[in-house]
């Protein structure tokens, strides 16, 4: 069978790589036929949880680490159990490649009959003795399973990634080996020339392109295409990708377009999905990131959305966006720590790897009563990713303005033209988006 194709956004998503995802998974299952799964590199924030749960729909599939697993070499061969006669063990292994799992009634491991333990058990029935040699084949097929069994067989749950274990498995004399659910119960076997040589996981990256961004061991997928709205920073590739950067104000706005050009139009629930990814990227289209195309596919998805019997139905783009973004600010309702975590992106300028984190309120005096606590949370994750620097963006939605709080900041980071406040942080007034705005005079002081 083909295997799945995962379209996926970056880490600590947000939910516009969310609604992407799940957009564009579902365009390549309508328009081409493929088998598209839309999954997420992360927990959903608060803001998508709360968009989920009102349009009734489902969190993508968690995919946060693209190296193969044992699931992907895994055969469910026939299985027979300990005590039934031999030719049963016999019949299955003519039929699987000489191999016959030997499961407990409660579906844990017992043995595996092989060629090898085959070969052992009548050398050690018949042995030397002359009599005994005698023996018909009749005769051995009747005694139990267990009897030609090898219960020193390797085990390895399905969900444990193959590059952890693979010298283990060079060193194991065998060639086959047992692969279990979380509950240690037979899923099936796998063989060392299919683990040498794992099918990769196909991957779609869509709201990003940087590595440091994307999902982990990148490198070990087969990547397939990219559907992006960011500066450049792809990884490089073994053969040519279908490749799109765009200058537009979130990505769901690029999926938006291409279900249109293709003639379809998303369910209702999947494009007020969409359109909260739109509003939520966009500042409910006021950010200086908004093109005159992120309009009309504002309009286009709210037309798809707000129609009659749907959980949008009598909405507008104001009143949804108006609820779109209180559900993703402030900073009372959650951990410190939560909040410098969920919205966060790595980027490396200058020689210096920092992070920068935005987080969404509705008046920034909330930054005076958590500065402390936001600090400490962000050095912490500073020391956890070991990085150089960084930076949290508080922004206020209803006013247009951003606070600053920096930790560790390099000594180039004081020409920042954002004014100074007395309690450490900078108030960069007009300022609401990371890409468009905050970043680039970032990337600008040190690369200089």
């Amino acid at each position: 069978m083909p295997s799945p194709i995962y379209v996926v956004g970056h880490v600590n998503p947000d939910t516009d790589s969310i609604a992407s995802a799940m957009g564009y998974a579902w365009l390549l299952r309508e328009r081409d036929g493929l088998d598209a799964v839309a999954a997420r590199a992360g927990a959903v924030n608060p803001q998508t949880a709360w968009v989920l749960k009102h349009l009734g729909l489902d969190a993508p599939y968690l995919l946060t680490d693209a190296s193969p697993r044992f699931e992907s070499v895994t055969r469910r061969l026939d299985t027979t159990t300990p005590d039934r006669p031999l030719r049963e063990g016999w019949s299955i292994a003519g039929k699987t490649g000489g191999i016959a799992p030997v499961v407990k009634p409660d579906g844990t491991p017992y043995g595996m009959i092989t060629g090898r333990s085959m070969f052992t058990f009548v050398n050690k029935l018949v042995g030397p003795h002359l009599a005994q040699q005698e023996m018909r084949l009749s005769d051995i097929l009747v005694l139990p399973c267990s009897e030609a069994s090898d219960t020193d067989v390797p085990a390895f749950q399905a969900s444990t990634r193959i590059r952890d274990v693979l010298q283990r498995l060079l060193r194991e004399e065998g060639d086959e080996f047992w692969v279990l659910d979380e509950n240690g119960r037979y899923m099936g076997i796998c063989r060392q020339r299919d683990i040498l040589n794992p099918p990769r996981i196909k991957l779609v990256l869509v709201d990003h392109n940087e590595p440091s961004q994307a999902v982990g061991s990148l490198d070990e997928a087969e990547l397939i295409e990219i559907l992006d709205h960011h500066r450049l920073g792809n990884p490089s590739t073994h053969i040519p990708i279908k490749f799109t950067v765009d200058i537009v104000g979130s990505t769901s706005t690029l999926v938006s377009e291409r279900i249109e050009d293709s003639g379809l139009s998303a369910p209702p629930s999947l494009a007020g999905m969409m359109l909260a990814g739109l509003l939520s990227d966009t500042l409910k289209l006021k950010s200086p990131t908004t093109t005159e195309r992120d309009r009309q596919a504002g309009e286009r998805l709210a037309r798809w959305a707000f129609v009659g019997g749907s959980a949008l139905a009598g909405e507008t783009i104001d009143t949804y966006g108006d609820k779109v973004l209180l559900a993703g600010s402030g900073l009372g309702a959650r951990a410190p720590r939560e909040v410098v975590r969920s919205d966060m992106k790595i980027y490396r300028a200058g020689g210096l790897d920092f992070a920068v984190a935005q987080a969404e309120v509705t008046d920034l005096y909330e930054v005076s009563e958590k500065l402390e606590e936001l600090r400490k949370a962000l050095e912490e994750l500073r020391e956890s990713k070991g990085l150089n620097f960084a930076m949290l963006m508080v922004t206020d939605v209803v006013r247009g303005s951003s606070r600053l709080i920096t930790v560790n900041p390099p000594p180039i980071m004081e020409d920042l033209p954002y004014k100074p406040m007395p309690d450490g942080t900078r108030l960069a007034e007009g300022v609401v988006s990371r890409k468009k705005q905050l970043l680039p005079v970032v990337l600008g002081l040190l690369e200089r």
